[in-house]
């Protein structure tokens, strides 16, 4: 019996070296080699510049900066299933941040997702989207790094995963199935604008990570239009990211100049970023040159229906309207909707155009998942501020409502108007409200 033991010990032992030894293995063969005759980079404005302006096409800030604190200081607690990742230190301090990186180091960290000490990073880094970028871009977004921004002392911080999620060698394995290095292939059947469009959506973009629904192992279930699972939504810190894709609680009901508009400004006449999308507006999206803006929208426009989603938005009266007009509710639903939200949201649903978003008719109120309706009522938000738009309104949080006042509240506004969706349940409500009570906090300087 003692022998069988240490034979299984032993068989367990080496079992592991060579699984580990394997990852390494997985990790040398995405790591670019260093040159053998590297040479300086010539900082000029305009390279610098220009690497400005892919860090922002690619939405470095959103992701690396706390609100309030130093830019790209990292710091920013992203919720996973297992716990928080903190967004890492990219200034360009020696000790913290990415200082002592050299080009290649660069490249292999958000392309290839290796780190400076060979070890693999989390897939909280799009790497598998940062991939098809040019090498060119990188050497641009490398001098802006180094050059131009401002060099913060701030400590990265550990994961709150438990031990056995947070070691970083199996993550090789992970990239190994699910983060091929790939180049940005053209479709022959896409016009050139709708393949930059292409270009920027799967890659700088990375409008996956957050529209593409993920599976068990946390992968996008796609990395380009060639399922039709692309884009067609997910939810992720809680958020619903909803469908950029041709049905009718994706894009469908959308015009090329409304995406533009709303990439711009973060907001239309109609709907207004929250959440997550909020951030994106902020950091990224703004600064979009209308080329890259114009294409986004030509390149989404064009994509097919999400499966199983519906074409058509169901048919239904308004009732609604003449009820809160009339000042007699009987409904309970009513009577907090006119004590809470009557006054921004109007008695007719459609809020004020580019100030209020209607909640008649809002892909985010219909959808089936009611997360982001729910979080957003508990939790508040404020819309990107940008020049397009001098002011820049807040949702206040209406936590202090019970869970049973929340839901009758968004069941009131599901199912009214024009509006036709799932009713939630109180649980539903108290669920979200935990999530966001335990949410890591972000991690500042002060």
């Amino acid at each position: 019996m003692k022998k069988i033991i240490s034979w299984l010990i032993a068989i367990c032992v080496i079992g592991f070296i060579a699984v580990y030894a394997g990852a390494a293995l997985v990790v040398k063969s995405r790591k670019a080699p260093e040159p053998d005759n590297a040479t300086a980079i010539t900082y000029n404005d305009e390279l610098i510049a220009r690497g400005e302006y892919i860090a922002r096409l690619s939405d470095c800030a959103a992701c690396h900066t706390v609100p309030g604190d130093a830019e790209y200081s990292g710091g920013l607690a992203m919720q996973t299933p297992f716990g928080a990742i903190y967004s890492t230190n990219i200034t360009p301090d020696a000790e913290t941040g990415i200082g002592n990186y050299s080009l290649t180091e660069f490249i292999n960290a958000v392309k290839h997702g290796v780190r400076k000490d060979d070890s693999p990073l989390y897939p909280a880094m799009p790497y598998t989207s940062y991939t098809i970028m040019p090498d060119e871009d990188m050497e641009a977004l490398y001098a802006y790094f180094m050059e131009a921004v401002p060099a913060v002392k701030k400590p990265n911080a550990p994961t709150t995963f438990p031990w056995i999620v947070s070691m970083r060698w199996p993550v090789a394995y992970w990239q190994l199935l699910f983060s091929p290095i790939r180049d940005f292939t053209p479709n022959p059947a896409l016009s050139d604008i709708e393949n930059h469009g292409a270009y920027i959506v799967e890659g700088p973009g990375h409008c996956g990570a957050c529209h593409t629904p993920r599976g068990l192992a946390y992968e996008e279930k796609a990395l380009s239009n060639n399922s039709d699972l692309y884009l067609s939504g997910a939810v992720i810190d809680g958020w619903r990211a909803k469908s950029l894709r041709g049905e009718a609680q994706g894009l469908k009901l959308w015009d090329e100049a409304e995406i533009v508009e709303f990439l711009k400004t973060g907001r239309t006449n109609k709907v207004i970023a929250f959440g997550a999308m909020a951030d994106v507006v902020q950091h990224s999206s703004q600064y979009w040159s209308d080329q890259d803006l114009n294409a986004t929208a030509a390149y989404l426009k064009q994509l097919s229906p999400a499966p199983n989603k519906m074409l058509e938005l169901p048919k239904k009266e308004d009732t609604t309207t003449d009820l809160l007009l009339s000042g007699e509710y009987s409904d309970p639903g009513a009577i907090l909707y006119v004590e809470h939200c009557y006054a921004c949201h109007r008695a007719d649903g459609d809020g004020v155009p580019r100030i209020f978003p209607a909640l008649n008719l809002n892909s985010a109120v219909l959808a089936n998942n009611a997360q982001s309706v729910i979080q957003v009522t508990l939790e508040g938000g404020k819309m990107p501020d940008t020049p397009a738009d001098r002011m820049a309104f807040t949702m206040p949080a209406f936590n202090h409502l019970s869970d049973d006042e929340v839901a009758t509240i968004i069941n009131f506004i599901r199912n009214s108007w024009n509006n036709t969706a799932p009713e939630i349940k109180a649980e539903e409500v108290a669920e979200i409200r935990e999530f966001l009570r335990n949410k890591a906090p972000n991690i500042t300087l002060n």
